[in-house]
C-alpha cells in the first residue's frame, strides 16, 4: 500500500447549482458530503474541495436564505472545503414571474481548475457537474498532465463532458449510500 505522500492528490470541484437541481430531480433534499467525498476519493489524498453557488435573495424568502446560509456554514466546517459564493441574478420572465440564475460559478470553477493545474496543486480533478461548458478547460488541464474525472447525475449529464474526462462515475448508482 502506498504511503500518504505517494498517493494521487485530488481536488474536487462541485457545481452547487447543478448538484442542487439534480438532487431535487431525484426528490433528495440533502446528502452527506463526507460520504460523497469518501466515495469519490477512494484511497487517494484530498487536497481541496471547492463548492460553487450563490446566496439566495433575502428579500425574496428570508427563511430559505437563512437555511442556505446555515448550509454554507456547515460546508465551511468540513475538512478541505472552500465555499465560493457567486452572484444571483434576478430575471423577470414577465410582469408577475421572477426567476433567478447563478452567475459566475462556471468561470470561478474553471479558473480554480486551471490555476490548480498550472500550480501543480493536484494530480486528479473531479468535476461534480453535468455542464458541458467545462469541456475546453478540461482539455487544457489534461494537456498539463492532469487527469480529470466527471461525477454526474443522469438527469443533468453531458456526453461531451463525460467523453472529455479520463473517467466518469454516475452518482445515481450510489445515491442511497450518501443520503
Amino acid at each position: 500500500m502506498k504511503d500518504e505522500k505517494s498517493k494521487e492528490r485530488i481536488a474536487i470541484f462541485i457545481d452547487g447549482s447543478n448538484l442542487y437541481h439534480s438532487l431535487k430531480n431525484l426528490n433528495v433534499n440533502e446528502i452527506n458530503f463526507d460520504k460523497l467525498v469518501k466515495k469519490l476519493k477512494g484511497d487517494r489524498q484530498i487536497v481541496s474541495i471547492f463548492y460553487y453557488n450563490a446566496p439566495l435573495d433575502i428579500k425574496y424568502d428570508q427563511k430559505k436564505y437563512w437555511e442556505q446560509q446555515k448550509f454554507f456554514d456547515k460546508l465551511r466546517k468540513l475538512p478541505f472545503f472552500k465555499v465560493v459564493l457567486c452572484k444571483m441574478r434576478k430575471i423577470r420572465k414577465d410582469v408577475k414571474i421572477v426567476g433567478y440564475e447563478v452567475k459566475g460559478d462556471d468561470v470561478h470553477l474553471a479558473v480554480d481548475l486551471l490555476s490548480g493545474a498550472y500550480e501543480n496543486l493536484y494530480d486528479v480533478a473531479i468535476i461534480v457537474s453535468g455542464d458541458e461548458d467545462f469541456v475546453p478547460v478540461l482539455k487544457r488541464v489534461q494537456k498539463l498532465g492532469k487527469k480529470v474525472e466527471n461525477a454526474y447525475f443522469t438527469s443533468s449529464s453531458s456526453n461531451a463532458l463525460k467523453n472529455s474526462s479520463n473517467t466518469s462515475v454516475c452518482i445515481n448508482h450510489f445515491i442511497k449510500e450518501i443520503i
